[in-house]
């Protein structure tokens, strides 16, 4: 049962046994959907009505500041129960979110030994790879039999939060080898673990950057990665769908970074008014700073205008084409850098392959454009000179449009920027003036005005 309605009803009438049955088969994501959907007096009987371990899945699926509001209105015990079946990374993520206050009760709640682990991995660089690692893993030795490894996995495997891929570790806890469950299964009971288990490990260190990560996820198919203390010892691993949240964040940060707009680590609808200003003020000042140059521009060439309004006409149509072109450019170029197939190195490659895509777009535009212009106003004396003024400045600014759109993003990975930062709307106000003073430099020579 997933309809909200009949949920309500339950609730309303106090029919909670029914309700804890209606629940049971209810996949533990689609709970804490239909619980941020109730008023919230609804939402904690349906809460307090789940079995504890299934509370605990809920409660990690649940957007923090519900998760706040729930634990505020939760007794001792029922704290307890929760933190005992949490899932160590989710802890360190509720933790990590809560104010000072909440997260010190939930702490009184664990034992020393998490309270040191949960410590620990918060300990580790945000973004980094021990900040979004697990420690709940199957270890083996290489002396096992595959028949001690499997008691092994049934004796602490309920509590770990994978068990496909079990690590081979030494006395000091150095990596020595993989090995799946499956390898597992399909192998004679007798056979030791160290002649079976994969050497060819692939890792990644504590202070990795997580978009790093997330890379080696992509490019090896992993569903979990081992990961290394400094020491190459074993600390943790981290899990896929660990690293799908972490794309899913990433994507979404250089999303908004692209529209010039300050990260914002909430939902759209769970964001205050004054928080999404403040996200967006920054960049829109700095960009209408930049702005005024192309007044500046306009103002300089004030007597051509004068002399013939009719310019003023294609301005609109030039600088909009130019910063579409170089928006165009400068996505495939942030997209490529983030799929790692271009890099710094690739600056004169990037330039020379936009040159020759802007010369061979700007022609046609400008084609097409030259005969749009002399049909509108061949009864104008000096219609030919300016469909010619027109079509050559849409040409170059095409071709500028795309060769900034293409190396921008470079050069801010170059200087430590996000590339997405170097994106339409930047990249638009740029090739606004650049657009504007060839149009009116050619018009003053070409037009003789």
């Amino acid at each position: 049962m997933n309809n909200l309605f009949e949920i309500e009803e339950l609730i309303d009438g106090k029919q909670f046994k029914l309700l804890h049955s209606a629940i049971l088969d209810v996949n533990p994501a689609d709970i804490a959907v239909i619980i941020e959907e109730l008023p919230f007096e609804k939402a904690i009987v349906l809460f307090r009505v789940l079995p504890k371990d299934k509370a605990a899945d809920v409660f990690s699926y649940l957007f923090y500041d519900v998760q706040q509001a729930i634990w505020e209105r939760l007794s001792s015990q029922e704290i307890f129960e929760i933190m005992e079946e949490l899932f160590l990374d989710d802890t360190v993520d509720f933790i990590d979110e809560m104010p000072a206050a909440i997260a010190k009760k939930a702490l009184r709640h664990v034992t020393s030994e998490t309270r040191a682990l949960i410590n620990q991995i918060l300990g580790y660089p945000e973004n980094s790879a021990g900040s979004i690692m697990t420690v709940e893993y199957v270890d083996l030795k290489r002396h096992m039999t595959v028949a001690q490894a499997f008691m092994r996995i049934r004796k602490i495997g309920p509590d770990k939060e994978t068990i496909y891929t079990c690590y081979v570790t030494d006395s000091k806890r150095v990596l020595k080898g993989v090995i799946s469950v499956k390898k597992i299964i399909l192998s004679d009971p007798d056979e030791i673990i160290g002649d079976i288990m994969d050497t060819s490990i692939i890792f990644t260190h504590t202070d990795t950057d997580r978009e790093e990560v997330a890379k080696l996820f992509e490019k090896y198919d992993l569903i979990n990665l081992p990961v290394m203390d400094s020491e190459n010892r074993l600390v943790g691993i981290i899990t896929v769908d660990d690293i799908i949240d972490v794309v899913q964040e990433e994507v979404t940060e250089d999303f908004e970074k692209m529209a010039a707009m300050a990260p914002s680590d909430k939902p759209y609808l769970k964001t205050s008014v004054l928080k999404l200003a403040r996200n967006r003020i920054t960049w829109l000042v700095i960009l209408m700073g930049a702005a005024m140059i192309t007044g500046e521009i306009l103002e300089n060439f004030e007597v051509a205008i004068a002399t013939m309004p009719l310019l003023a006409t294609f301005i609109p149509l030039l600088m909009d084409t130019g910063g579409n072109s170089g928006s165009q450019s400068s996505t495939m170029v942030i997209r490529g850098m983030a799929l790692y197939e271009i890099g710094p190195k690739d600056f004169i490659k990037v330039v020379w392959k936009e040159t020759r895509v802007g010369l061979l777009v700007g022609l046609l535009l400008s084609l097409i454009n030259f005969g749009r212009v002399y049909l509108t106003y061949n009864n104008n004396p000096e219609v030919l000179g300016v469909c010619i003024t027109v079509s050559l400045t849409l040409l170059f600014t095409v071709v500028m449009a795309n060769v900034i759109g293409g190396i921008l993003p470079i050069i801010a990975k170059k200087v430590r920027i996000d590339p997405a930062v170097m994106a339409a709307p930047l990249i638009t106000t740029i090739v606004d003036a650049l657009s504007l003073f060839i149009f009116f430099s050619l018009a003053t020579v070409l037009l003789s005005i």
